[in-house]
């Protein structure tokens, strides 16, 4: 197996879940965008975007999903719900919420803050997408009232796939609105073994 990846990006989730199953792969980490950053990227990925994956003739570029095609791969694990699981609905639902949801607004501050040139950084934009994803992450909250992940009484990749999300809000300064429980929640996420490894294996050294 292996991993394109880009520290802080979403492929951080792939990343973490296979620090957590105990994996062997190999990480090539890039600065970022590695369309234009990292020569030859565009024939590894065509779309430009972060991840890509392989595994054998797979070739996998959604980070949500290369995080389930390795925990119904490689698994049994306790990191996902099977069909037969009471919450397995909901933990699917968490899974594609992440990324539609929580992750995408994230991606629009990120380009009209920091990415695009200061002529066309756009603070209106970035500050009307901030509320979107601050009233998306209440049902976070809501979900985690007297609970310390999301789905089945346990970790899974639903809390990475989550859990990211809020990382990402974190690193661009939105975690000051974040409420008790999703501070309470993505501090116990940070202090994972597995995602203190995989953001140490994550960085670009020069």
């Amino acid at each position: 197996m292996k991993l394109y990846h880009c520290s802080n990006s979403r492929s951080v989730r792939p990343l973490w879940t296979l620090e957590e199953l105990g994996l062997e792969y190999e990480l090539t980490v890039m600065p970022f965008p590695p369309r234009s950053a990292y020569e030859g990227y565009l024939d590894i990925n065509p779309l430009g975007t972060v991840p890509a994956f392989f595994d054998g003739d797979i070739v996998m570029t959604e980070s949500t999903g290369i995080c389930q095609y390795l925990v119904d791969k490689y698994g049994p694990t306790d990191l996902c719900l099977t069909p037969d699981e009471l919450g397995y609905g909901d933990y699917l639902n968490w899974l594609y919420r992440s990324d539609a949801t929580f992750t995408f607004p994230l991606a629009i501050v990120l380009r009209y803050t920091r990415l695009e040139p200061e002529e066309r950084r756009n603070p209106q934009v970035s500050e009307d997408y901030s509320i979107w994803f601050h009233s998306r992450i209440r049902v976070v909250e809501a979900a985690l009232e007297g609970k310390d992940f999301l789905v089945g009484d346990r970790f899974t990749i639903a809390d990475i796939a989550v859990g990211y999300a809020l990382q990402f809000g974190a690193r661009l300064g939105l975690s000051d609105r974040y409420k008790p429980n999703c501070l309470r929640y993505l501090a116990n996420l940070n202090e994972r073994q597995a995602y203190k490894r995989s953001q140490e294996k994550g960085k670009l050294t020069q």
